[in-house]
C-alpha cells in the first residue's frame, strides 16, 4: 500500500514561480483602471435607476457569467428597505430562449433578438466582452441604439469595434485575457458596491 506523501514531502512544481509573476501582472492592471471612467458609468446607472430605466447586461464566455453575476448583486444587492429595486436583467440566462434563437436563426442575434422587444429610449445596454469584437455583442448594441438605449461597454485590448459603438466604455489596459476577465469582475463589484452606496445615500 502506498503511502500518501505529507505537505512536506510534495515537491513544489515547475509552475509555482509563474503564479506570483501572474498575481503581480494583475496588481499592475488593476493599478492603472480607469477610474474616472467606471465612476462615469456608475453616474449613468444611477439616473437610469431614478428614471426607472432597465440595465440589460450580456456577454459571452465568461463574459456571460459575469454578466449574470453582476445583474444578481445589482438586482439583489441593492434592494434596501425603503428604496426602490433596480431594474436589471442579464440576457445570458434564458438557455432556451439562446439556443432556439441560434439554432433557428444565427448565433450572432442571441442578444440583439432578445433586447428588441424590451428595450426602450433611456434604457442601458452593458456590453461586457474581452476583445470588443463578439458580433453577438455589437449586434446588440446596434440593436439599443437603434431603439434610443444609452450603450455602456467593458472589455480590454484596444477597445475593438464595440468601443466605436458605446456611449461609455471601460477598457481595461491589458492585453493579457486572464487579466482583463479578472479585472471586469473588479470593475462590475466596485461598480455595484458604489451603486449600492448610491442607493442608500440618494435613491427613491
Amino acid at each position: 500500500m502506498v503511502r500518501p506523501l505529507t505537505l512536506a514531502e510534495i515537491p513544489p512544481t515547475v509552475e509555482a514561480p509563474y503564479t506570483g509573476k501572474y498575481l503581480r501582472g494583475l496588481i499592475g492592471v488593476l493599478e492603472q483602471l480607469p477610474v474616472s471612467e467606471i465612476d462615469d458609468a456608475v453616474s449613468h446607472l444611477f439616473h437610469a435607476y431614478q428614471q426607472n430605466r432597465t440595465v440589460y447586461l450580456f456577454g459571452n464566455g465568461g463574459s456571460a457569467a459575469l454578466a449574470s453575476h453582476a445583474a444578481c448583486d445589482l438586482g439583489k444587492g441593492t434592494t434596501l428597505p425603503h428604496k426602490k429595486p433596480f431594474r436589471v436583467v442579464s440576457l445570458t440566462d434564458n438557455m432556451p430562449l439562446i439556443t432556439a434563437w441560434a439554432n433557428d436563426v444565427s448565433y450572432e442575434e442571441i442578444f440583439a433578438a432578445q433586447l428588441r422587444p424590451l428595450i426602450e429610449p433611456g434604457d442601458i445596454a452593458f456590453a461586457i466582452s474581452g476583445s470588443g469584437n463578439s458580433p453577438n455583442v455589437l449586434n446588440a448594441l446596434h440593436a439599443a441604439r437603434e431603439a434610443g438605449g444609452f450603450n455602456i461597454g467593458l472589455t480590454g485590448f484596444n477597445g475593438g469595434k464595440m468601443k466605436g459603438i458605446c456611449d461609455r466604455c471601460i477598457t481595461i489596459p491589458s492585453d493579457n485575457m486572464q487579466h482583463i476577465e479578472d479585472a471586469h469582475m473588479c470593475v462590475m463589484h466596485a461598480v455595484f458596491v458604489a451603486l449600492r452606496q448610491c442607493v442608500h445615500s440618494n435613491g427613491p
